[in-house]
C-alpha cells in the first residue's frame, strides 16, 4: 500500500516546492476563512510548478456555488475537499474529484471513494479518537487529519492504518505559518512508518 501524505494550508511558493522534493502526494490550498486562505489567483500562482501526480486540492467549507466555480475557473484543482452535504449544491465536473469531509461526532462516511476524517472544526490541530478513525477506515479510502505532526503521525498510522494522512496547524511556527523543516519532517516520517505497515 501506498500511504496518500498532503500537506494543507500552503501560501508560500518555497513550502511547495519542500513538500514536494519531500514525497507529498497532494497539497491542499484553503479558500475557508483561515489564517491559512489564499485567493484562487495566489494558488494557482505557487502551484504552476506542481508535477502532474501531485494532487492539487482545493480546500472549501460550506462553499456557494459560484464561489467554487470561481476557485475551479481560476485555480483548475484535481480535487475538491469539503464537507460531505456541500457536494449536493455545487456543479463539480468529472475531472474534479471529490474529497468529502467528515468530521468526529458526525454521520459515519457514506463512499467507497477517498474521503477525508477530522475533528468537528477544520485548521485547530484536534486530534480525533484513533480507535474510533481505525473502525471507519476499513470502509472507503480515509485521509486522516486532525492535529497530525511528525512526533505522532507514525502512532496515527500505525493504530487507524488510513489510505492517508493530511497536516496543516502542526507544521507551522505560527497560525498560517508553515516551517519547512516540519513539513519534511512529517513527511519523512509517514513515509518510515508506511514501511511498516
Amino acid at each position: 500500500m501506498t500511504l496518500l501524505v498532503k500537506v494543507c494550508g500552503l501560501r508560500e511558493q518555497h513550502h511547495v516546492d519542500d513538500a514536494v522534493d519531500a514525497g507529498a502526494g497532494a497539497l491542499g490550498f484553503v479558500f475557508a476563512a483561515s489564517p491559512r486562505q489564499v485567493t484562487p489567483a495566489q494558488a494557482r500562482s505557487i502551484s504552476e510548478h506542481i508535477p502532474s501526480h501531485v494532487k492539487r486540492v482545493a480546500v472549501m467549507q460550506h462553499p456557494g456555488n459560484d464561489e467554487w466555480l470561481a476557485v475551479l475557473e481560476q485555480f483548475a484543482p484535481d480535487v475538491l475537499q469539503t464537507d460531505a452535504r456541500d457536494f449536493d449544491g455545487l456543479e463539480v465536473p468529472e475531472s474534479v474529484a471529490r474529497w468529502p469531509v467528515y468530521r468526529e461526532g458526525g454521520p459515519a462516511p457514506e463512499t467507497d471513494g477517498t474521503y477525508v476524517f477530522e475533528g468537528p472544526k477544520s485548521g485547530h490541530g484536534e486530534t480525533v479518537d484513533w480507535s474510533t478513525a481505525a473502525e471507519l477506515a476499513q470502509r472507503g479510502n480515509m485521509v486522516l487529519a486532525g492535529g497530525l505532526n511528525a512526533d505522532n503521525v507514525a502512532k496515527a498510522i500505525r493504530t487507524v492504518r488510513p489510505f492517508g494522512v493530511d497536516a496543516s496547524s502542526g507544521l507551522e511556527s505560527a497560525p498560517g505559518q508553515k516551517d519547512s523543516h516540519l513539513i519534511t519532517e512529517f513527511i519523512n516520517a509517514a513515509k518510515a512508518a508506511e514501511k511498516t505497515l
